[in-house]
């Protein structure tokens, strides 16, 4: 039984497909990339019938593929698993014609770095079918300028290169500097991609990959490239176009990475087709938030509603969550679950979903218990809102001299505190420190940590802190104020309060309280705070007194 033969055979005639097939019965030296009998034969193929001719060929000089392309490329096949280990190579080679003479091609280059081949060559055919010049190229170790060596030229008769020693030598050169390349003091490498369709009212690219790259760094994740994409319309399978597909594989391969990270959210499909084609771990915005939730959620309800957020999120996922990763991970227990054991997944997720839901239920109507007893002693509540890492909690133990965790990162709270404060008179506050907006929050997370926020419900007087420092000032205000809108709290009392007021000018910080109507603080510098806290009670009694 002949093996088969890959690709494009329509309009091959018999004698054609039987001089393909009997490929199979040729081997080359271990020392040699080809054989020139074998690159005659290919060479005459490619010229008789006007198509690529490529094949793959094991170390032992065995050929594994025949393939038939068209004029311009091959259709490489599946080829299996790669071999496991760091630094090491899939351990067969590719070969091939090109018809016009012309070098390796961005594409090859492409399934050189994809495919992780030993090396990959083209054969320039000749006149009548005779084999030409050779261009050959391998990967390069992690950490240089480019992800493959320059072309080497040379000619089927005149190859004076080892194979077997030159792979062994540069495979043993990757396992030395990959290892070094991956260990950075515990940080996984990524690169950010962003693809934008000039939609109005869209946020700039670079302003949204800053914020991600914020977020980046709360999850110890060290971005170390970043792409953006301008596109008529998001691609359906990739989000990305397949050339900057192409150009994010080689960066990743350049750079060693383990991780890309999506500004906009991807579907199931997409997270499938795009780790298919990179051999890397890929994940989107709302993936990453809920991983930053995860980690710095300490309370017991906190807890439960990242658990249920993650697996609202994973629930739709689970069907495509196994066979997109088992490529990356190799070796037993890489392989992808029956439908019988999805089907189980998929109930064992619902039914926890259905336990946690009851759970945060509970909690909720603890919480509704607690302000109710507030409410009936008549203590007026202040809520501390704002963007993430605007400084709320250093502001709030500025104010209640309290050591709430207070960090230069996002989602540094993620429960919510409370403090009692005293006035003069003998009149008294609660003060609450709330988990920190951020835009575009999953729809998920946003339903988890709705009971959360329920806090602000109960509030007489919403602290609206602002980071007076980040030139996104405006577009996170609007983001605050449109998340209140979800939370139907508009028509909550507010403040506003610029924070950080200590990192501008004072004419300038000035001007910005009269723009947005505001009051300045430096959370760090407890004394600027007096005027916010008399204006707090100002407003709360005023209140209270109109009330009578």
């Amino acid at each position: 039984m002949p093996l088969k033969v890959h690709g494009n055979l329509n309009g091959l005639k018999p004698a054609q497909k039987q001089r393909l097939e009997r490929l199979y019965d040729r081997k080359v030296p271990r020392e040699r990339i080809i054989s020139p009998p074998l690159a005659q034969s290919i060479c005459e193929l490619a010229f008789e019938t006007g198509r690529q001719i490529g094949l793959t060929l094991d170390r032992a000089g065995k050929v594994q593929h025949v393939i038939v392309g068209d004029a311009e490329q091959l259709f490489i096949p599946e080829l299996g698993r790669a071999r496991a280990g760091a630094g090491r190579f899939r351990g067969i080679r590719l070969v091939h014609t090109h018809l016009r003479g012309e070098p390796l091609s961005s594409d090859d280059l492409t399934d050189l770095a994809r495919l992780r081949f030993d090396l990959i060559a083209a054969v320039a055919v000749g006149p009548e079918g005779r084999p030409g010049p050779m261009f050959h190229a391998h990967l390069l170790p992690a950490g240089g300028p480019q992800p493959t060596s320059e072309q080497a030229t040379t000619t089927v008769h005149a190859e004076d290169l080892d194979f077997m020693a030159f792979i062994d030598a540069l495979e043993d050169e990757f396992s030395r500097r990959t290892v070094g390349a991956v260990e950075t003091v515990g940080q996984v490498r990524a690169i950010a991609v962003h693809v934008t369709t000039g939609a109005r009212g869209s946020m700039d690219p670079q302003e949204s990959l800053r914020e991600l790259g914020e977020l980046a760094r709360t999850a110890d994740v060290v971005l170390v490239d970043k792409l953006v994409q301008k596109r008529p319309h998001f691609d359906p399978r990739y989000l990305i176009g397949k050339g900057k597909l192409d150009e994010l594989l080689l960066m990743s391969m350049q750079l060693d990475c383990e991780l890309i990270i999506f500004d906009q959210d991807l579907s199931p499909h997409q997270v499938r087709a795009i780790s298919e084609v990179t051999d890397v771990k890929v994940i989107d915005r709302s993936q990453l938030i809920l991983d930053i939730f995860a980690r710095r959620a300490h309370t017991r309800e906190g807890k439960l509603a990242v658990e249920l957020a993650q697996l609202r999120y994973r629930l739709p996922r689970l069907a495509h969550q196994n066979t997109a990763f088992s490529r990356l991970m190799g070796g037993v227990g890489g392989r992808g679950p029956g439908e019988t054991q999805l089907e189980i997944d998929r109930r064992r997720a619902r039914d926890r979903i259905t336990h946690l839901e009851r759970e945060l239920k509970q909690a909720a109507v603890q919480r509704q218990s607690q302000r109710n007893r507030r409410e009936s002693r008549g203590v007026p509540i202040v809520a501390i809102i704002g963007y993430t890492n605007a400084g709320k909690s250093s502001l709030f133990n500025a104010l209640t001299q309290s050591d709430v965790l207070a960090e230069d990162k996002l989602f540094a709270t993620l429960h919510v505190t409370t403090r009692r404060m005293r006035f003069p008179q003998d009149r008294e506050l609660v003060l609450i420190d709330t988990v920190g907006f951020i835009r575009d929050l999953p729809e998920d997370l946003m339903a988890a940590f709705k009971a959360t926020l329920e806090e602000i419900s109960g509030a007489s007087l919403l602290l609206h802190v602002v980071d007076v420092g980040d030139p996104r000032m405006r577009q996170q205000i609007e983001s605050v104020e449109r998340i209140l809108t979800e939370l139907d709290h508009m028509g909550t009392p507010r403040i506003r309060v610029l924070n950080k007021s200590d990192l501008l000018d004072p004419v300038l910080v000035e001007n910005l309280c009269r723009t947005y109507d505001a009051i300045s603080v430096s959370a760090l510098d407890r004394p600027t705070a007096r005027p916010l806290m008399e204006l707090v009670e100002a407003r709360l009694w005023q209140a209270e007194a109109a009330a009578r």
